[in-house]
């Protein structure tokens, strides 16, 4: 199958740059299987489920991973993206991470950055070059400080990573709403976008209809933005994202299959998750932790996701390859063409997509 079979024509307008207050967004219910699509509100959704529907969502929290700065001594401006939670943490109190950083050209192995804010300042210095111009390096909160502890104070004094696509600064109100209300679990660079559309209000009338809820976790990487530079879908890799699945959580979706119950995931994150470690043990979703490498496109044999909340992706990624995988490419472009036409709002901040 080639990559160029999951294009579709979207004008840069209709790219959220900003998002709607928490359930106010758009909906778009399609019928797995025929296709058909209605046009709802996200305030609909408990309308679309039904007693015994097991609904899975994921709680990573989102971190302030892009850090602003300056080189020293040349005191040149510097950005550096962390790229996950800590790789390792030395004796001294700093922290390992890998990360992007700019102007790559000049900051290679030996390099040091410093970073300011007012609870502190960070130290950082390039330790080794890996690839697709990846660093590895080490970030340590500096003595002077208020904050000591380099995570707490990443997460003060840097920035909220936004993604490429929408072409603006963050401002004070993303570190709210680029996060969803039930977040937990520190360690994504971006956030699982289906989540951001749930008040506690949304959550408590879904519960009303007999719906249970359970929490896993996938921390989403920069990966999740990489394009798809091949021709050919199967020739295509994602970047591993380590999870980890409760034994509640296990347990829950054991008896929901086990009783022929519909499992929702809310978001591809999640999906991928529990596609994932159905796919090491036979069909079962058991407990523990691991690295999510699994690429869904279409053939993917769903074995436990029998719904999906997702919002809409890029033309040609593999996030659109996986809603193809579960509901059909055509009927998918199809309802992608209708949601154009609709002025759906796309991407992180924009409107959702349910597929029962």
């Amino acid at each position: 199958m080639l990559v160029s079979d999951f294009h579709f024509d979207l004008p840069n307008e209709l790219i959220a740059q900003e998002p709607l207050p928490r359930g106010e967004a758009r909906l778009l219910a399609m019928d797995r299987r025929s296709g058909e699509a209605r046009h709802l509100h996200v305030g609909d959704l408990p309308s679309l489920l039904r007693a015994g529907d097991l609904l899975v969502v994921n709680d990573t929290r989102v971190f302030a991973a892009r850090l602003l700065g300056h080189r020293v001594p040349s005191g040149g401006a510097v950005e550096c993206l962390l790229l996950g939670p800590a790789v390792a943490r030395d004796p001294d109190g700093s922290s390992v991470y890998d990360a992007l950083v700019h102007p790559g050209q000049k900051l290679k192995p030996g390099a040091r950055m410093r970073f300011e804010g007012v609870a502190g300042a960070l130290s950082g210095e390039i330790l080794e070059q890996r690839f697709f111009g990846r660093r590895r390096v080490r970030i340590i909160a500096e003595p002077s400080g208020s904050v000591r502890d380099p995570d707490a104070l990443i997460d003060a004094i840097g920035h909220v990573p936004l993604p490429p696509y929408i072409k603006r600064e963050d401002l004070d109100a993303d570190r709210d709403r680029y996060q969803t209300i039930y977040a937990r679990d520190r360690g994504s660079v971006a956030a699982p976008t289906a989540g951001l559309h749930f008040t506690a209000e949304l959550l408590e009338a879904i519960a009303a209809r007999g719906v249970d809820r359970i929490s896993i976790t996938l921390h989403v990487g920069y990966g999740t933005f990489k394009p798809v530079r091949v021709e050919s879908v199967e020739d295509h890799a994602v970047d591993p994202e380590p999870y980890e699945i409760p034994p509640a959580a296990a347990a829950a979706v054991g008896r929901a299959r086990a009783e022929g119950r519909r499992v929702i995931a809310v978001g591809t994150t999640t999906t991928r998750a529990l596609e994932d470690a159905a796919g090491r043990n036979d069909g079962i979703v058991r407990a523990g932790r691991a690295e999510a490498s699994l690429f869904i496109h279409p053939g993917h044999p769903f074995r436990v996701v029998d719904g999906l909340m997702t919002n809409f992706h890029l033309p040609q990624s593999s996030l659109l390859m996986l809603v193809a995988a579960f509901a059909g490419r055509e009927r998918v472009l199809a309802a992608y063409t209708e949601a154009v036409q609709r002025r759906y709002r796309f991407y992180s901040y924009g409107d959702a997509m349910v597929i029962l």
